[in-house]
């Protein structure tokens, strides 16, 4: 999109400086751009390739191949803006500067903070290692959704494992996605019964949002799934075959429990970047410190921040972001100009629940897991699991995310309008 690539070294200052060149990131620029083209936008990303990660559960179900997922930065960054092919290494907020990888400095007079989070693989002994042979595989790894295909298609009989960590993480719903994807395709080829299928999740429900359990439960059901609450995923031995999993009860006492497997499917703890969980920016958990409705930071007024980074309580998804970029947008120029800030964000997110190949349960929820559908009721049937739910996740979504949503076409996201 012949956006400018700036050279290494050089001290710049923009009047908006934004932290990250994923869904987030880019689609907040858009949206500032579609508003004011006069802004003079920088983005910071040292990536080379733009993922469309809500396909990888895709791929892993061997719905999507592994191509259409991703594409070029170049051609994916917008051609107004700046772009820093850079890492960060720090903010510093009380002189409006992002210090970069080489030791550069980029000052700003508003910024947007957008780096995404970090997947602690290494909170799981022994699991990075593991990735990728033995049947240890994750969709949340770059480029390993393929090798999850692989190992679902290959296993006959035994045991399959599935982890869900400790929230929040990125897309809730993803570790048992891969799950029921993995479960549906044994069933149509006849060897469901051969398979000793568990869920373990580190928390102590299904699903977050109690309206939507139900319709999950009847697919737990329906694969005969194992499911173990309050088990955590602590260390694999992949040339064993064998996963320790922590089991915790009521009154908090825990113990160890190790178990072979033919295939893990494992899901790694999620943090914010050190840069930003390290610093004046994070909240008490480490994340970064927004006020719910605005998207402002809480102390300093001109930093705003969106997606996964953030530490408002809403669900981690691309839908998220749909939402939330127009509400940095608009609040972000009313700062500029001295206004009141006039956006409320309300905490949407979305999860399409891919319980079969052919059906999805689509989850929309707000703050407090109130429910906010926002598509046509032929589309989300409140809480069933509907093949016009699958045409919208398999169909139309990725052309929704890379021709509309990057560039700033605000599709069934108007801000809502802030009380007071």
């Amino acid at each position: 999109m012949n956006s400018r690539t700036e050279p290494a070294g050089a001290d710049r200052h923009h009047s908006v400086v934004i932290v990250g060149g994923g869904a987030a990131g880019i689609s907040v620029a858009s949206s500032l751009h579609k508003r004011d083209r006069r802004l003079d936008i920088a983005i910071l990303e040292p990536s080379a390739t733009h993922h469309y990660q809500p396909g990888w559960t895709m791929v892993g179900g061997g719905v999507f191949q592994p191509e259409v997922t991703s594409r070029p930065m170049s051609q994916v960054m917008p051609g107004f803006v700046s772009w820093y092919q850079q890492a960060v290494s720090g903010v510093m907020p009380e002189q409006n500067q992002v210090r970069l990888a080489d030791g550069s400095s980029i000052s700003y007079q508003t910024l947007v903070l957008a780096p995404g989070l970090e997947l602690n693989w290494s909170a799981i002994d022994g699991l990075e290692s593991a990735l990728g042979s033995n049947g240890v595989t994750s969709n949340y790894r770059q480029g390993m959704a393929q090798y999850t295909w692989q190992t679902v298609q290959a296993l006959k009989k035994g045991r399959a494992l599935f982890s869900q960590p400790p929230m929040p993480i990125k897309c809730a719903g993803a570790p048992q996605k891969a799950m029921y994807l993995s479960s549906d395709h044994w069933r149509r080829n006849g060897v469901l019964g051969q398979l000793d299928i568990q869920f373990h999740n580190a928390g102590a429900v299904l699903f977050g949002v109690p309206a939507y359990v139900p319709a999950l439960q009847e697919y737990i059901d329906k694969y005969g799934i194992q499911v173990n609450f309050q088990s955590n995923l602590v260390a694999v031995n992949g040339p064993a075959r064998k996963a320790t999993f922590r089991l915790t009860d009521a009154e908090g006492n825990s113990q160890d429990r190790e178990l072979d497997f033919d295939m893990l499917h494992a899901v790694p703890p999620q943090r914010a970047p050190g840069f930003i969980r390290e610093s004046v920016l994070a909240n008490d958990g480490g994340w970064l410190n927004l006020a719910d409705d605005t998207l402002q930071h809480k102390t300093f007024v001109n930093i705003f921040g969106l997606g996964d980074v953030s530490g408002t309580g809403n669900a981690k998804t691309a839908a998220a972001v749909r939402k939330q970029a127009p509400v940095v947008a608009e609040n972000l120029i009313a700062s500029l100009r001295n206004q009141p800030l006039p956006a409320a964000y309300l905490g949407y997110g979305s999860c399409p629940l891919t319980v079969e190949n052919g059906r999805i349960v689509l989850a929309e929820f707000g703050y407090n897991g109130v429910l906010q559908p926002s598509f046509p009721q032929w589309v989300n049937d409140g809480t069933k699991a509907t093949r016009a739910a699958w045409w919208l996740k398999a169909k139309q979504l990725p052309t929704l995310y890379w021709h509309g949503m990057l560039k700033g076409r605000e599709w069934l996201a108007k801000p809502e309008v802030r009380e007071g």
